[in-house]
């Protein structure tokens, strides 16, 4: 039996995939007012996405505007060997990686812990005038936000007041290293936390009620809800944006820390986004950033596919 069963299995010829023109077709012109809006996105990316990765090869040369890229000669892997021997490569790794790994601590679960927290209000005008308040900082400029913050962490600032009030001494917060990462980390929260719990509040909304109502017939208070139907209800959302998170983990707030920094505090504040920043734009030095900005991206995309085979894995959510 086993046998026959080989043989059949054996004689089961096997499918070419091509593509079916006539049926591309059919769907394009049963669709095509999707297709004709999906145009302008996929010129966007094309124009601002794809194109600049050709600027990429001048990691490989030693670029001059004057030659262009086409003319400039080829310097190999020398770029990426000076950056991997130079003095900044451990200090700007271990600056973004700290950055990256607080913000992933402290603030990858904070919107989740505020989404929970609102879902349980019951009072509809105090629920939403939280959320507007929590919203607004999200929407204001980032270079409003570093001058605000700026201003509560100086000598004559609110924090320096509540500093003296407690029995401590004033001093510029901004020009301590080793209180950088604090006030990045904190002030990141503050200014996103609200906007991003927008996302756990619609997965939550989407729950069906019939759960909680069959989990208060079976006693179950409202902690014992929330841990055992709205957490895992919403859980492959929370990982999706964890992968998402993961993919970005070399990718510090580039604005924000060249805005808050300064060089008394670049032990700890300057990061791979600001060194590239410092050595394309203000040195001219063109291939040694964009080898240096490559390296970051290649990083990047290596800690995405991990993350996302890890997920996949582990508990079968993930991008692809």
């Amino acid at each position: 039996m086993s046998v026959a069963i080989t043989k059949k299995k054996k004689n089961i010829p096997q499918q070419n995939f091509h593509f079916n023109w006539k049926e591309i077709k059919r769907n394009f012109i049963r669709h095509r007012a999707i297709f004709l809006m999906s145009i302008p996105v996929l010129i966007y990316y094309l124009i601002f996405y794809y194109a600049p990765m050709y600027g990429v090869v001048i990691a490989f040369k030693d670029f001059s505007p004057k030659l262009g890229i086409l003319g400039s000669s080829w310097a190999g892997l020398k770029h990426f060997y000076d950056f991997f021997n130079s003095y900044y490569f451990s200090r700007l790794i271990k600056n973004t990686l700290l950055l990256s790994f607080y913000s992933i601590l402290w603030g990858f679960p904070a919107p989740i812990i505020f989404a929970l927290l609102l879902n349980e209000i019951k009072y509809e005008r105090f629920k939403k005038g939280v959320q507007t308040i929590t919203y607004m900082p999200h929407f204001i400029s980032l270079v409003v936000i570093a001058g605000l913050i700026k201003d509560f962490v100086a000598t004559n600032g609110i924090i320096n007041d509540l500093i003296v009030y407690l029995g401590g001494e004033r001093s510029n917060l901004l020009i301590n290293p080793s209180l950088f990462r604090t006030i990045y980390i904190v002030s990141g929260i503050w200014q996103s936390v609200g906007f991003n719990s927008i996302i756990y509040l619609a997965a939550i909304s989407g729950i069906s009620p019939e759960l909680y109502e069959a989990a208060v017939i079976d006693g179950a208070g409202r902690w014992k809800q929330v841990l055992h139907i709205t957490i895992p209800s919403i859980a492959p959302t929370i990982i999706i944006l964890f992968i998402l998170q993961i993919g970005n983990l070399m990718n510090v707030g580039f604005e924000k820390v060249l805005l808050l920094y300064n060089d008394s505090i670049l032990e700890t504040a300057d990061v791979i986004s600001t060194f590239v920043y410092r050595k394309g734009l203000l040195e001219f030095n063109y291939s040694y950033s964009a080898a240096v900005g490559l390296f970051n991206s290649v990083i990047n995309c290596i800690l995405l596919v991990a993350a996302n085979f890890t997920s996949r894995k582990i508990s079968e959510t993930s991008l692809w």
